[in-house]
């Protein structure tokens, strides 16, 4: 279609038709027809009049509900391209079409069914998110004459929902903001008391019903479902502060949250039982949290009242997960009035039991809902209770609860919960198998409450004698030959000895370690993965700063444990656990893994990587899984060279099946491990690795800025190993010319530093001279395109790199042959004032050596013409090597760091266990760096005698030359 040409709703429905069918062919032309015809002026309106049409198909409708959304979404106010940024930007909606978009959409929305209503709703707060207030001052004036006007609550519903949408953004907002507080007055002023009359009108209706024979069960949840959204309107309109009105208004407010927190709706069990009452007193308790965090002191009056319509909430709940969002934020609410000043609500001696005892404990019982998650969802129920997802759950919200009370009553609650978990713990005893879920509570009560000790690990010692428990309540869990019995309890008793791994004695820990190890083979998913957890845990305790656990502990049971971990990566659903591999790769960095471990541990690792290579889904586990390879080359092939052709052999087939297959996601970790595998070996490197050298030098491999890092990390271990191959075939300018295209560009200039550091590193100066005028222009193009803090770090490093390995006059002369007396412009503009900002042991060694080195040697600055320029470096040097490292200027932040979280995106993800330490290129040259500074200077200023101190009485400011001072006595010497 031509984006110029008429768009008739009758080929907009066909093509929404279209999208809908089953089969791709139609979806894919149906799409592109789309696309064709978004370029087309009055697109967004006639789809919005497609979407309105009364007689069109519904599904059709609907589907043209959504992209006209979407539409709004990605052109009403795109993005403008960044520069450098390839992508293209969609056009915008003309400003004219956005007006009359503006013009009817909320009568549109009014208008349509309850589906396309929610869409319609959504494409408004799209609209609205960049149009109000400022842009768009019809709107609320429309919204309000609307909800004043409409009769209909399925109307009065979507105008409430899309004001609801709208004023979303004071939640978050910082009220410091003015623009945001314009925003909020301008909002106040036109909709808190239309939002108040709604409010109290719907409370009449409401209460009406209540004495009405016959009663409209469907009108009734719409009711409800508009005071519910009245109150969320209420909770962002009270976000950032008390609104005046709502302050003059408040008693009309509370007595309406009171009296839906109060009554009974016997005249509608069906919305009592299905949550319709409900969602809106939740919404009410989070009000109420709102008002006891914020407006303390007015709220006060209230507060009384709530807190026991709240409890009497609490105490009439039921375990149904129905009502779990009410019983959340309830509890929350009392939480927040336990640790107020307004703690004496809970002082009752009557009613702290009875708070604990009706709602507390009930609440942290394991549920019927809980068990299926357990049996059905391990992944989920992982989630929430062991890696922190659970905070608005039951069992965590009571817990909080029960602390939030002892902060103020310790001694009452520690009497009671010591007394229930007896109490529970004895109920088990005597009857296991029905009672399991007595002994599970009060294992939760006890690691729910764990609070971290100042000095490093758990204390739960108010509660109870942690030894004691973990003897009686703990061990025999751990201990129970079938692994597969009571699982809910074997998962708690695993967690107990993960979280207080600190606290159990090491030789305890090592006497259960046969144990853990045979739960590594239980059916359950949550069990085995705690047993994983577990040990790798237990593997990072430390002690004085040492690991508690050496190769030689677990020595004895390594084999087992090994074979234990993979064979559970076998178990069905848990052929990519995060928490195994994890495991295994912890294992491997601490095992002493001779021959008899690695061989099989090779070829399981292979196996598993060649199952994830045909769709990786997990990107935790698979990064893991590369750290548990690199860990293995690590700890074995440095100790014993001949394990390297068991790696390459097995590794080769499958890291090239990632290359050859484009499985991009694992680029970055095969270069990873390629890098390390080139490391270890002694050249001559065999055929297979000149080959991926080749591969490795051609621009297409560096096209993925995800593969990068990688890349140069490979290409580095390639220098280093065979720097007398670089000068053949063409292969230096191919590197030079890398080296050119990474530091153009702001993301990857380091990465490109990296490749030419390692090229002055390993390379004569006869084989660079030909090239390296093309390196200075080179940076300095990029040093005027662009003059960041750290490019010129970067580049002060790498002269001083050069310098030191191939003396201050190549550095001067190669630098002066781009342009005459460049080199004493850089070291006055950039050297100089840069050198203090140097951080890092290896880079503050390099940089003040190689300046010292300048000082001393370089005629360019031992000249009498040079003496200011001679000062201001000295003050540099002196600056650079006394201060503290946690003084030191911070570099700027100017790009985003090419690291990220693990995910199915562009980031590069580093192999720790693949790292390597950077080489100091001084190291068999110069200990120390400040001995080097003060011995050269004294033996300089002993060829002048009196020149050096009145440069530095001149130039060298009071607290260096203290510095220098101490410097001096430190090494016996002193300047004359």
């Amino acid at each position: 279609m031509d984006p110029g040409g008429a768009i008739t709703l009758e080929n907009l429905s066909i093509w929404f038709l279209n999208t809908l069918s089953p089969l791709p062919e139609p979806r894919r032309k149906a799409e592109e027809e789309l696309s064709r015809a978004a370029e087309a002026h009055g697109f967004s309106l006639a789809v919005l009049r497609l979407v309105s049409e009364g007689g069109a198909d519904e599904h059709v409708r609907h589907a043209a509900a959504v992209h006209f959304k979407n539409f709004l979404r990605a052109r009403w106010s795109p993005r403008s391209s960044q520069p450098g940024d390839s992508s293209l930007s969609p056009n915008p909606i003309p400003d004219a079409e956005k007006e009359q978009i503006k013009a009817i959409l909320v009568g549109f929305m009014l208008a349509s069914p309850p589906r396309i209503q929610s869409q319609l709703s959504e494409a408004l707060t799209v609209v609205s998110s960049h149009d109000f207030p400022r842009a768009w001052p019809t709107l609320l004036p429309e919204l309000v004459s609307s909800l004043r006007s409409a009769t209909d609550y399925r109307a009065i519903n979507g105008l409430l929902g899309a004001a609801n949408s709208i004023f979303k953004k004071f939640r978050s907002a910082f009220g410091s903001d003015n623009d945001t507080r314009l925003d909020l007055k301008y909002c106040l002023d036109g909709f808190a008391g239309p939002l108040l009359e709604i409010f109290l009108k719907t409370a009449r209706q409401i209460d009406a019903a209540r004495t009405s024979p016959a009663v409209d069960v469907a009108v009734l949840r719409l009711m409800f479902e508009s005071q519910r959204l009245c109150c969320r309107i209420f909770f962002s309109l009270n976000s950032i502060e008390l609104p005046e009105f709502f302050e003059d208004h408040m008693k009309e407010w509370m007595s309406g949250f009171s009296a839906y927190l109060n009554s009974p709706y016997a005249h509608a069990l069906a919305l009592e039982a299905d949550g319709t009452v409900d969602t809106l007193r939740a919404a009410i308790c989070e009000n109420l949290q709102l008002y006891m965090k914020m407006n303390e002191e007015e709220f006060q009056g209230y507060l009384e009242d709530f807190v026991s319509a709240v409890y009497n909430l609490l105490m009439t709940s039921s375990p149904s997960s129905s009502r779990d969002q009410l019983i959340i934020t309830a509890i929350k609410f009392l939480t927040t009035v336990s640790t107020s000043v307004h703690h004496g609500l809970f002082g009752n001696p009557e009613v702290l039991p009875q708070i604990c005892q009706s709602v507390i404990f009930p609440n942290i019982r394991v549920r019927e809902e809980d068990e299926e998650l357990f049996e059905m969802n391990h992944v989920e129920y992982i989630r929430r209770d062991i890696e922190g997802s659970d905070a608005d759950t039951r069992r965590r919200i009571a817990c909080e609860l029960l602390k939030g009370i002892a902060v103020n009553y310790k001694d009452q609650v520690m009497a009671i919960t010591s007394e229930q978990i007896q109490r529970m713990l004895a109920a088990y005893q005597a009857n296991p198998s029905e009672n399991w879920k007595d002994k599970d509570c009060a294992i939760y009560l006890v690691v729910s409450l764990a609070t971290k000790k100042p000095t490093g690990g758990m204390d739960v010692a108010y509660l109870i004698n942690i030894e004691s428990f973990f003897a009686s309540a703990i061990i025999p869990e751990l201990q129970s030959r079938d692994v597969n019995a009571a699982p809910v309890l074997k998962a708690g008793a695993l967690k107990f000895c993960t979280v207080f791994r600190s606290q159990i004695p090491k030789q305890t820990a090592i006497l259960l370690f046969p144990d853990l190890i045979r739960f590594l083979a239980s059916d359950s998913n949550v069990v085995h993965s705690y047993a994983a957890n577990c040990i790798e845990k237990l593997l990072l305790v430390k002690d004085g700063g040492h690991l508690r656990y050496s190769a030689s502990d677990i020595g004895p049971f390594l084999l087992a444990l090994m074979n234990n971990l993979f064979t559970a990566l076998r178990i069905p659903d848990s052929q990519e656990n995060p928490y195994i591999m994890k495991c295994i790769m912890r294992v491997l960095g601490t095992a002493e893994i001779g021959r008899e471990v690695v061989v099989p541990c090779v070829t399981w690792l292979v196996s598993v990587l060649g199952d994830v290579c045909k769709n990786p889904k997990d990107p935790i586990f698979n990064h893991y899984l590369f750290e548990s390879i690199a860990t293995l080359i690590r700890r074995t092939c440095e100790k014993d060279q001949s394990l390297v052709g068991l790696f390459e052999g097995n590794l080769f087939p499958a890291l090239q099946n990632i290359l050859v297959n484009d499985i991009s996601e694992f680029w970055p970790y095969a270069f990873q491990i390629f890098a390390q595998l080139v490391e270890i070996n002694r050249p001559p490197l065999s055929p297979s690795y000149m080959q991926l050298f080749q591969v490795l030098l051609s621009p297409e491999s560096w096209n993925r800025p995800a593969s990068v890092p990688a890349l140069v990390r490979l290409l580095r271990a390639y220098l280093q190993k065979m720097p007398n191959e670089l000068n053949s075939e063409g292969r230096l300018s191919q590197v030079l010319g890398i080296f050119k295209s990474l530091v153009s560009v702001s993301n990857t200039e380091e990465l490109g530093f990296y490749v030419l550091n390692t090229v002055i590193e390993n390379l004569q100066y006869e084989v660079l001279a030909p090239y390296i005028g093309h390196i200075w222009s080179v940076l300095f193009t990029r040093l005027q395109a662009r003059q960041t803090i750290r490019f010129v770090k970067l580049l002060v490093i790498f002269m001083s790199l050069v310098l030191v390995k191939h003396g201050p006059s190549v550095l001067v002369e190669s630098i002066n042959s781009v342009q005459p007396n460049l080199f004493i412009t850089l070291v006055d503009k950039f050297w100089i004032p840069n050198l203090k900002q140097i951080t890092g042991f290896v880079e503050v060694k390099l940089t003040s050596s190689a300046s010292t080195r300048l000082l001393c040697e370089s005629p360019v600055l031992l000249d009498s013409s040079a003496t200011e320029l001679c000062g201001k470096m000295l003050d540099s040097v002196i600056t650079l090597l006394a201060r503290p490292e946690e003084q030191r200027v911070e570099e700027e932040v100017d790009v985003t760091d090419i690291g990220g979280a693990f995910g199915h995106s562009s980031a590069f993800a580093r192999l720790h266990n693949a790292g390597k330490k950077d080489e100091d290129p001084l190291e068999n040259v110069i200990k120390d760096p400040k001995q080097f500074f003060v011995t050269s200077l004294a033996r300089l200023s002993a060829l002048s005698p009196g020149k050096y101190p009145a440069v530095i009485e001149t130039y060298v400011d009071a607290a260096n030359k203290e510095a220098l001072n101490e410097l001096c006595k430190m090494y016996n010497c002193g300047i004359v």
